[in-house]
């Protein structure tokens, strides 16, 4: 039985200056998207297009904006409204934590309509040529809770050899260590998928329907393992709000790829 690390979350130090493992893992993020991305513009169909490096650059100031106000939004919709609404200016101390995945998809959704509108350029079209670099991000971010010691999973068999003690979680017993589950799952091989599926020109909407269904079948497979979160607890039929969230996102990306393979382009 491993126990967990207790990792310092703080990397580096310059004076009362402090660089934490988290925010590293959001650099490393964004540069691997301006990477993927970068290499996306030059396939031939988002050449023609007229795609460029400066769009990219655009399209990540946009996503940043989007994960950040979304991300918050909708932690604060979806798990604790009540709380948020009694204290509505707790809304904005972001560093106290608590950021939602699905409400940060939903503001990075909204973002690049945004962008899409501004550019004259298919809304799809914009999240097709995305989807595929998005993973990479998710598993840093993943990397990240789990050098924290945070979304610990829930209880595990002692003899399952890589299961863990999380000395956070005030309790002793052994724990699947779920970040590391969902830096396989919804970030390794999501982006492996999504990046093979990828190098062909698909119908408009495909390759963001892909996103959709693989993230959510990944997150809801991943949710039995991890820690309901303490003040929701399971919901109806025993799943958590995760994996209620993530029904919607598949039919929705199930709905993109049927009427995406009708816009498959000819030759």
């Amino acid at each position: 039985m491993l126990v967990h690390p207790q990792f310092d979350p703080i990397a580096l130090q310059f004076g009362p200056v402090a660089v934490h493992w988290y925010g590293i893992t959001y650099l490393v993020a964004f540069g691997l998207f301006l990477w993927l991305a970068n290499l996306r513009v030059k396939q031939p169909w988002y050449a023609a297009a007229g795609w460029t490096r400066r769009d990219v650059e655009d399209l990540l100031f946009f996503g940043v904006l989007g994960v950040v106000i979304g991300g918050r939004l909708g932690y604060v919709l979806f798990y604790k409204p009540g709380y948020y609404a009694a204290h509505p200016l707790e809304i904005l101390a972001v560093w106290k934590g608590g950021m939602a995945f699905h409400g940060g998809l939903l503001g990075v959704i909204a973002a690049m309509l945004l962008f899409a509108k501004l550019r004259g350029r298919p809304w799809l079209q914009v999240t097709d040529l995305i989807a595929p670099c998005v993973p990479t991000g998710l598993a840093s971010g993943r990397i990240g809770n789990f050098i924290n010691g945070e979304l610990w999973g829930r209880e595990a068999p002692a003899s399952l050899p890589w299961a863990m003690v999380f000395p956070q979680s005030g309790q002793s017993f052994a724990r699947h260590p779920s970040p590391l589950y969902q830096f396989a799952l919804e970030g390794l091989a999501l982006f492996v998928i999504l990046w093979l599926y990828s190098r062909r020109e698909r119908g408009l909407g495909q390759v963001s329907g892909l996103f959709l269904i693989g993230y959510g079948a990944f997150r809801f497979i991943a949710e039995f393992f991890r820690e309901p979160d303490a003040f929701l607890g399971l919901l109806a039929l025993g799943l958590s709000m995760g994996q209620w969230l993530c029904v919607p996102m598949v039919l929705l990306g199930i709905a993109l790829w049927v009427r995406g393979a009708r816009l498959v382009p000819k030759g």
